[in-house]
């Protein structure tokens, strides 16, 4: 069998389904090269633009771990498997670092020579992305089921640190577990918000616990657009922060292959549903702006309603229809609501932990109060209105136990 046949077999074999004139297109750009152990074949961060399939040896998938020297395992992969399949389809940045750990030979396909494949076939370029988004998707589940399993293992943790209150050696040793499990969880939240022309975007978030269910995110999309995302799983803890977990991994799939905010939120609710058996459900604000003109179009799923500051200060509650995720399959009655924002403008997205937050009297924080503060700094940067405000929420809180996260997310328009 010659060299050319076995990159044709091996590629069949990883891309299963893939038939051979398919299968041999993509040999026909796909690399030879063995890398020594120790190798970064791609890091955190950088811009994705190649596909590997592990021929012979192993690699370790590791996250970086905020605020820690450490780096978080995430898994081992194989011969016949495969990563950077998303760096081939957009132009996101590598979600981990993966790295040799035993001499290693690959086949690398750049995003390039994929794209000179779909000029010189389109037809049959059009099999292959349908086999590869088959097996992204297959992918997003096995994600999922391992995010489940890694916060199952979080809840037991969990549990035993409340079992173990009595013993204080036992508490402190569960407590630098928990920690650690925190630390992971932030791990999945954006540490950097996107840089927009025309825009600017900051968040505060403060779980009421080691571990919350609040979370939020803001991306620039391949086609320019950018969806901005608030959200707040039914309870805290442990199984919230599976849910959330598992909650933000379905926004980010969906919103690759959905264009419209409602078929994105409907697509969430109906996976959460098909892969969670946890009695709990989330809100979400998800919307989706267009940087050129300032039109937003966003879905309410329950959520608190955002707070809508005009560049003279006056200020308003967006509303619109809609029920939580997660809970009761079926249509949730969302619908799409648009506003357009100008120079000046401010948009504050929020959990219900920021108007809920009591005194030590007992007297909440309130959207009233929360709505004339935004207001009263509407000519701050976003940086400083977040940063202000969460301040001001402390300071009611004083001395009184926290129960509910705190997350707040603020856009301005320049």
């Amino acid at each position: 069998m010659s060299e050319q046949t076995s990159m044709t077999t091996f590629i069949e074999r990883a891309f299963q389904g893939l038939d051979r004139e398919a299968a041999e297109m993509l040999q026909r750009v796909a690399v030879a090269k063995t890398y020594p152990v120790g190798t970064a074949l791609c890091r955190e961060g950088e811009v994705a633009d190649t596909l590997f399939i592990i021929v012979s040896g192993k690699v370790v998938v590791t996250r970086d771990l905020e605020g820690t020297d450490e780096d978080f395992v995430l898994g081992h992969m194989g011969a016949g498997q495969f990563f950077g399949e998303m760096g081939l389809i957009t132009e996101e940045t590598r979600a981990a670092t993966v790295s040799t750990t035993e001499p290693t030979e690959v086949l690398e396909i750049t995003k390039e020579d994929f794209e000179k494949t779909f000029q010189a076939s389109p037809a049959m370029a059009r099999s292959i992305l349908n086999t590869m988004i088959g097996i992204i998707r297959e992918t997003d589940k096995r994600a999922i089921e391992d995010l489940e399993k890694r916060y199952q293992e979080l809840a037991k943790a969990y549990e035993e640190l409340e079992a173990a209150q009595a013993d204080r050696i036992a508490k402190a040793a569960l407590e630098a577990q928990m920690e650690v499990a925190a630390k992971a969880q932030r791990s999945l939240l954006p540490t950097h918000l996107p840089t927009v022309p025309g825009y600017q975007f900051a968040a505060q978030f403060e779980p009421a616990r080691h571990i919350g269910g609040d979370f939020y995110d803001v991306r620039v999309l391949d086609s320019g657009l950018v969806s901005v995302l608030g959200a707040d799983v039914s309870d805290k803890g442990a199984h919230a922060a599976l849910f959330m977990a598992v909650s933000r991994t379905l926004f980010m799939t969906e919103e690759q292959y959905h264009t419209e905010p409602v078929e994105v939120m409907q697509s969430v609710h109906t996976r959460l549903i098909e892969s969670s058996t946890y009695d709990m459900f989330v809100t979400a604000l998800y919307g989706i702006l267009n940087p050129a003109t300032g039109d937003f179009r966003y879905v309410r799923g329950g959520h608190d309603e955002p707070i809508w500051v005009h560049a003279d200060g006056t200020w308003e509650f967006l509303t619109g229809k809609g029920r939580f995720l997660g809970l009761w399959p079926g249509d949730g009655g969302w619908s799409e609501e648009h506003i357009k924002l100008t120079s000046g403008d401010v948009l504050a997205i929020y959990s219900d932990g920021v108007t809920d937050m009591r005194d030590p009297a007992g007297e909440s924080f309130g959207g009233e109060r929360l709505a004339e503060l935004v207001s009263s700094l509407y000519r701050d940067n976003a940086d400083s209105i977040a940063k202000k405000v969460y301040d001001a929420v402390q300071k009611h809180r004083s001395t009184a136990q926290a129960f509910d996260d705190f997350t707040l997310v603020v856009m301005r328009v320049e």
